[in-house]
Order: C-alpha cells, then sequence, then structure tokens
C-alpha cells in the first residue's frame, strides 16, 4: 500500500515534467504512458517556451534528462529499443547527454574519505578539486599519487543510491502493471527493459563491478598496441571511488585535432572497428557505450577506451548465430538469415520461413546497395527489430545492446 502511495505520488510529478516538455505525446502506445496521461490531466502545467518546436524525440530527451540520474538511463536504454519505440525516437534518444552539474570537491574529498577512513592527502599526493567531467552517477578527478603516477579518480555522486532506489521500484512498478493490463506488450518484455536498467545500474553504483569489468577487457586485450584500457589501481578502488591509470589522448569527435595530430581517420575507425569485432567474436564480452565521449586516440593512433559501467557478454552460441546471420545478410542469402533466426528461437516455429526471408531481403537490399562507407549494421540490426511484432519475435535484451554498440 505504502509503495503504491509512494510511487503514484512520484508518477504525478513525472507526469507534470513531461507535460511541461510536451513530451507525452512522444511516448505514443507505449503502455506505460496511459497513467502518465491520466496524472498529468490532474495537474495544471505550463509548457516550457520553445519547447514544442522540437521534434517528439528531441522533447523526450531533455524531460528524461530533467527528471534524473535513473530516468537518463533510461532513456539510453529505450535508445537500442527500436522495435519499442520506432527508429527516429530511437535515434533522438541515443543523443541523450549523461550531463549534470559537477558537485562539489568538498563532497568528493568526504566521499574518498569515508571509503578509505583516511584523509584524502594520505591516499594522494595532490588531488585536483575541480572535476573533468561530470556525469548522472559520477564524476571524475585528476589525482597524483605518492609514488608520482598521474590518476583518473572517479568518484560517486552523493545521494545517487537513494534516488536510484526510488525510481528503479517506480518503473518496475509500472512494468508490472503494463505487462498485467497490456498483454499484447509481454513480447516487449518491459519488466526485462527494467532488469536489465537496473542490471546496469548495480554495476555503475558500485564501482568495484566497474573496475572489474576494466580489468577484464584489458586482460583481453593484453599485447595488443591497437586498443588500449586504463590499468584499475586496485589499493584506491572501493565501492564509491575508482582509480585508474590517466591517459591523455584526443576524444574521437575532435576530428580537427585529430586530423592536426596527422591521424588517418580511415585507419582510426578500422582500428576501432577491429578491436569491437574482437570484444564480441572473440571474447563475447563487449563495451557496451563506445560512443565518441568515452573514446580517445593517442599519438601512436591506439583507441583508449573509458567508462566500463555497462558491458555486454554474448554467450558462445549466440556468436555464432550472430555470425552466420551477418554472413548471411552480406552475401544476399535470406533464405540463410531466416533459417538463423529459426534455429536459435529467435522466430516462433509457426511462423513462415519463406515470410520471414523475404522480409530480411526487403530490410536488407536498401541498405547493402550503398557505398561501403555507408552501410551501417547498426542499422540493419534496428530494422530488423522492427520486424519482431509481425513475427511474433520475443526482444532479444543482449542482441540489442550489441546494436547500441555498433
Amino acid at each position: 500500500m505504502f509503495r503504491s502511495f509512494r510511487n503514484l505520488r512520484r508518477l504525478l510529478g513525472i507526469a507534470r515534467t513531461l507535460a511541461r516538455h510536451d513530451a507525452l505525446v512522444a511516448l505514443g502506445d507505449i503502455a506505460v504512458a496511459l497513467p502518465l496521461r491520466l496524472a498529468a490531466r490532474l495537474l495544471v502545467f505550463r509548457k516550457i517556451p520553445g519547447i514544442s518546436d522540437k521534434n517528439p524525440g528531441e522533447r523526450l530527451a531533455l524531460a528524461l534528462q530533467a527528471l534524473g540520474p535513473a530516468f537518463i538511463k533510461l532513456g539510453q536504454v529505450l535508445s537500442v529499443r527500436v522495435d519499442l519505440i520506432g527508429e527516429e525516437m530511437a535515434d533522438d534518444l541515443a543523443m541523450l547527454q549523461d550531463r549534470l552539474p559537477p558537485f562539489t570537491g568538498a563532497e568528493a574529498r568526504a566521499t574518498i574519505e569515508a571509503e578509505f577512513g583516511q584523509p584524502v592527502e594520505d591516499i594522494f599526493e595532490t588531488f585536483n578539486q575541480k572535476p573533468v567531467a561530470a556525469a548522472s552517477i559520477a564524476q571524475v578527478h585528476r589525482a597524483v599519487t605518492a609514488q608520482g603516477d598521474q590518476v583518473a579518480v572517479k568518484v560517486l555522486r552523493p545521494g545517487v543510491e537513494d534516488a536510484f532506489r526510488r525510481d528503479l521500484d517506480l518503473m518496475a512498478w509500472l512494468a508490472e502493471l503494463v505487462e498485467r493490463n497490456r498483454p499484447a506488450l509481454k513480447r516487449l518484455k518491459p519488466m526485462e527493459v527494467v532488469e536489465t536498467l537496473a542490471d546496469s545500474v548495480a554495476m555503475e553504483l558500485d564501482l568495484r563491478l566497474e573496475a572489474a569489468a576494466a580489468d577484464e577487457l584489458r586482460k583481453n586485450f593484453e599485447g595488443d598496441h591497437n586498443f588500449i584500457v586504463p590499468k584499475v589501481d586496485w589499493t584506491r578502488t572501493a565501492r564509491r571511488v575508482l582509480t585508474t591509470d590517466w591517459i591523455d589522448g584526443v576524444q574521437l569527435h575532435d576530428r580537427d585535432a585529430l586530423q592536426a595530430q596527422g591521424h588517418d581517420l580511415e585507419a582510426v575507425v578500422a582500428n576501432l572497428a577491429r578491436a569491437f569485432f574482437l570484444q564480441v567474436f572473440r571474447d563475447g564480452f563487449f563495451h557496451a557505450d563506445l560512443h565518441p565521449g568515452n573514446l580517445f586516440i593517442a599519438e601512436d593512433g591506439a583507441v583508449i577506451a573509458v567508462d566500463f559501467g555497462i558491458m555486454g557478454r554474448v554467450d558462445k552460441k549466440t556468436r555464432q548465430y550472430l555470425a552466420e546471420m551477418l554472413l548471411g545478410f552480406l552475401t544476399g542469402d535470406y533464405d540463410r538469415v531466416a533459417k538463423v533466426h529459426f534455429r536459435a528461437g529467435y522466430v516462433p516455429a509457426n511462423q513462415s520461413v519463406e515470410a520471414f526471408a523475404q522480409a530480411a531481403r526487403s530490410i536488407a537490399e536498401p541498405i547493402l546497395g550503398l557505398p561501403l562507407s555507408q552501410i551501417s549494421l547498426a542499422r540493419l540490426l534496428a530494422q530488423l527489430f522492427q520486424v519482431t511484432e509481425r513475427f511474433q519475435m520475443e526482444t532479444q535484451p543482449q542482441l540489442l545492446l550489441l546494436q547500441k554498440t555498433m
């Protein structure tokens, strides 16, 4: 009873924020919007000036950002659910910026001291109180150890755990309502979406887990000088603090700076693609948040990755299915593509192999007919996910995460 009351109160606040951003329409037929629309009718609100000039996906992204950390992460999860929200809105949510104003250096110091039980001066020779980056869950400071090593210190945002716990409980409650009251939408697995978000957040809220992920990825690329993962300093890492080597490089999105340093941009992209395919098909463990802000290019052209809070795993069987599926697409063997989907159990046995092969052809031919430089495997997978309802396909969360990264 108390849970329902607490969630209804929070729901009213969410409805008001969505309504002010004119974002309720953006949710379309998603069942979760239904109680939100009802709640919005009970409120008096004014739209943010000029907000209606933006497209629906942009309005929703801004609303989610205003709602705080859990909803920013929800937007990032939804950005891979092309089957649920459509390609255009997914593209808008993919641009959702995980940024919040920084918390104070004094708060960061207090967190570090609480985790290690000693003054910051006993842990680091110098600690820069001004963060170099701030996001919804944590921010990063530069520091130097007593040994003279330059390090990056990631510190959890104060109060973020309670905020996530409250909003994840609300999302789970709404997902239960959707599955119970809208059986047609059960195939979209709203509960599983929330569970995926909760698993991702659990990793990001315990920085020891992120450290373990970074360590595993680093060891997978040991001896590979083309893809670099900063080394974890385990002696200065705890639940709310993660310390790694400091890295120097140019951010991937800074094209002018890369060209000024004489980098071959095509070689950089090829190097990144190679590293990603090794992660997926060789190791079955991949960095699932490889946006340009998390990628740097070293002087020698090596790709340096940071921020390991969202990682994906693909088991050996799925890797085999995926490789065969992509090979079928690239060679125009759509019968093979269809049969792999049926063999993997992605498409129910009562569906037509021939009809699915035809759908695969209709998706792939417009894309694969483009020049090689314009072919996007992510777009191919995104469009494939859009036929899920027609063939009663259940969502495959691990492939959605993979599509987001590609």
